[in-house]
This record gives C-alpha cells, structure tokens and sequence, in this order.
C-alpha cells in the first residue's frame, strides 16, 4: 500500500479488522485525499481544508488491487463537500479502473451523501459498482450528537432510496453503543427496509481518540445475533452484526452469500 501511494481506510480509521480483513484478500481504499471537509464526531479520519484532487489515484489504486491480487475491492472517501460533484466522478474513474485491470474483481462503492444531488449519484451508478453502500450510521435522534444536522438522516435514507430505484444492489450500517435505545434502533432498521436497503452491518462503536464522545454501552455478541435475526425478518437480504463488524467487514462475503443464493436455482 506504501509503495503505491495509496490510502486505505483501515489504516485511517484505526480499523480493528485490518488482519483479518486484508489476510482475505479485501480491502478498503480511502480516495479523494485522506483529509475530511466534514468534522463527525464518531470518526478518526483526519479533518481540515483537503489537497487538489490527485489525477493519478484512481490508476494507482486499480494497480494496487491488481499487484495484491485482491478478490473484493471497497472504495470509499472522505467527503469533500469543497468539489462541484462532491468527488463523484473520482469515484466513478476508481471503479472502472479497478475493473479494469482486475476484471473478476468485485467492487463496492462506499459514498458520502454528495450533499443529496442524484447527479452525483448517477454518475457512480453509471460506472456498475457491484455494491452501492452508504452508512446511516446511528439513529436520527442522535444525528446533532455525532456532529450532523438532524436532516441528514433523512437525506441518507433517500441517497439509499434513489440508488435501489436506479437498480442497484444497495447495503448500509449502523453503529450501536452511542446512547441509542432499543426500539430507535428498530426504527433504523424499518426506515433502511423502507428504503429497499439489501445489505447490512451492524457494529459496536468505539471511541477512536479521547476528543471523540465516549462509550456509551458495550453491547455483548448475544445482542448483536438478536438485532440480526430482527433485521433479517424485516427482509434484509443478509446481515453482518458484532462487537467488531465494520461496513466493510467480511464485505465480499457478504456479498458473495447473496450472489451465490440468488445462482441457486428453486428448491435446491
């Protein structure tokens, strides 16, 4: 990763998967720079005025995947609120780069918002990432707690909505452990559902650095299983939930689950 110039998420947000993760032949490139415009409460990112777009990192990345030889390939990016299309076209040129130089590569699009602009989510739809995931990331209450205006819950819901109705394969995830109670986390779950949400992660929060907002509860692993039978009776597709779940964790099995079942043919 250091001798292609490349950023990964896992490193910069302090992942606690990177082993088992990139062991499995999957990793999580972080594009559009590593510095955020936006200041989340819950992240470990860095924050500040970001550098000019790189013309060369999409081709980078696409050589690193291909040099690594990786099977399931997350792009996501720090959100770059400062650009006209939020980076979308980045995106887009990272995606098939990767594919093409790693064509049974699988890619999954990892987006920010883009402020809500379904231009801008075309523009990434267009380059037929394989998975379009976009975090919820705690319930709407909690939304100003975290350090976004309580709006953007909704807008997030509608960035997932949009994309389904565009065809694509969509996935989304929560973080529990911020001072959410049971029946709001129930209430995500529904509104992602509403949302035609396909895929989902669900993980325990943990406090990245001693400025970001403490722990509110350690959830055990029996709660996790619970909240995952839960979201799979309300029609998920498949679920990942657990203590150390991330949104890209166990990411092309997740995948490959869903894909693999819908192959099957009836009654086998």
């Amino acid at each position: 990763m250091k001798s292609k110039r490349v950023h990964t998420i896992c490193r910069s947000a302090r992942c606690p998967n990177i082993g088992h993760c990139w062991e499995r032949k999957t990793a999580t490139f972080l594009i559009l720079g590593d510095t955020c415009t936006r200041n989340c409460g819950f992240c470990a990112v860095a924050k500040g005025a970001p550098e000019a777009l790189d013309p060369g990192e999409p081709d980078r990345v696409a050589d690193a995947a291909l040099s690594l030889g990786l099977k399931y390939v997350v792009v996501t990016s720090v959100t770059r609120d400062d650009l006209p299309d939020g980076g979308a076209g980045h995106f887009a040129r990272t995606i098939r780069a990767v594919k093409a130089g790693s064509p049974d590569t699988r890619v999954e699009a990892l987006i920010p918002d883009f402020g809500g602009e379904e231009t801008a989510l075309d523009i990434v739809l267009q380059a037929r990432p394989d998975v379009l995931n976009h975090n919820l990331e705690t319930v709407e209450a909690l939304y100003p707690a975290i350090g976004r205006p309580a709006g953007n819950y909704r807008r997030s819901l509608g960035v997932l909505a949009a994309a389904k109705r565009k065809g694509a394969r969509t996935k989304s995830g929560l973080m529990l452990g911020l001072g959410e109670g049971p029946a709001e986390i129930l209430q995500a779950l529904a509104d992602l559902r509403q949302a035609g949400c396909d895929l989902l992660t669900l993980g325990q929060y943990l406090q990245p650095a001693a400025v970001n907002p403490p722990v509110a509860r350690y959830y055990p692993p029996g709660e996790f299983e619970a909240f995952r039978e839960r979201a799979l009776a309300l029609g998920f597709q498949e679920v990942v939930s657990g203590p150390l779940v991330r949104s890209s964790f166990e990411a092309g099995r997740l995948y490959e689950t869903v894909r693999e079942r819908e192959e099957r043919p009836c009654g086998t």
